[in-house]
């Protein structure tokens, strides 16, 4: 297996048979060699992709200073974004290196641990994407859950910051179901008790955009909700974005799908590629090679 190529004129006394043989090895070979370089290359992409994905949250970690103090992660009510990131850069790093190293040393323990963790994703990517289709209600729950705890954490880490304030102005929303959810944060509770300048506010992603301005105003949202409800909706936007994301997954439903089978299929490539380079190897092993 290590000698993908063989010429035949390394044979030159054989005979019709024997060099009838010697072209099904030739052939058996420069295919495993075409499957073990291909697997090599699909899986350098996920494997550079994971030390992209490793060295940005490493990065943004270290200017927060989490390196220096981890507890900062902990103390969080919320989820910090950069978590997700590394997350999925240990994933596609791991996965790249094992799928990397096993296809050029034609090893079959981190071939087989690249396939398995390949079909383990798959299922559970099918598997989450039936259960959220069949629970919707449980769904929708966690996901108030989710944004709710979020909104408590808002000030406390610049990167969640940014995650909400994107997803509120990318979908014209703001809190979980409606500007009053604000009210789950110290800063923008309206109770007695705060001193908070944004107190009775919303973050400025909440606010309708003004053309006219080419400057982002960061105050918009000062005091909105200490006006008549009535008049909110001249300033801000009043729709949550749980109802926001629910009527946005029916107008784009081809392009979510879409997404899903493409990574099915690059998923459904990756092992067949390694399950066919593991059949190569075991059949050389074997001594059944023809």
């Amino acid at each position: 297996m290590g000698r993908c190529l063989r010429g035949r004129s390394s044979c030159p006394g054989l005979g019709a048979a024997s060099r009838k043989m010697h072209y099904y090895r030739y052939s058996s070979a420069e295919v495993s060699c075409w499957y073990k370089y291909l697997l090599f290359s699909y899986n350098i992409v996920f494997w550079l992709a994971g030390v992209v994905f490793l060295g940005v949250g490493l990065w943004a970690w270290s200017e927060k200073g989490v390196l220096s103090d981890l507890t900062k992660v902990t103390r969080m009510h919320g989820i910090d974004p950069v978590v997700l990131v590394l997350m999925v850069g240990v994933v596609m790093f791991t996965l790249g290196f094992a799928g990397c190293v096993g296809a050029l040393r034609e090893n079959i323990c981190l071939l087989k641990f690249f396939c398995g963790a390949i079909v383990l994703i798959f299922f559970l990517e099918l598997a989450v994407a039936v259960l959220a289709f069949l629970f919707q209600d449980w769904v929708r729950d966690r996901f108030r859950e989710f944004f709710e705890s979020n909104i408590r954490s808002y000030r406390d880490d610049i990167d969640l910051q940014n995650l909400i304030d994107s997803l509120q102005k990318a979908n014209q929303c703001c809190g979980a179901y409606g500007p009053e959810d604000w009210d789950l944060n110290v800063y923008f509770n309206c109770s007695g008790a705060s001193y908070s300048r944004e107190k009775c506010g919303v973050p400025f992603s909440c606010c309708v955009p003004d053309p006219a301005q080419k400057v982002v105003n960061t105050q918009c949202g000062y005091d909105v909700r200490t006006q008549l409800k009535g008049k909110w909706e001249e300033s801000i936007f009043t729709k949550g974005c749980i109802p926001a994301l629910e009527g946005w997954l029916p107008r784009n439903i081809y392009i979510v799908a879409g997404v899903f089978i493409a990574i099915s299929l690059l998923q459904i490539f990756g092992i067949f590629l390694a399950r066919t380079l593991i059949s190569d190897i075991e059949a050389v092993k074997a001594g059944h090679h023809f």
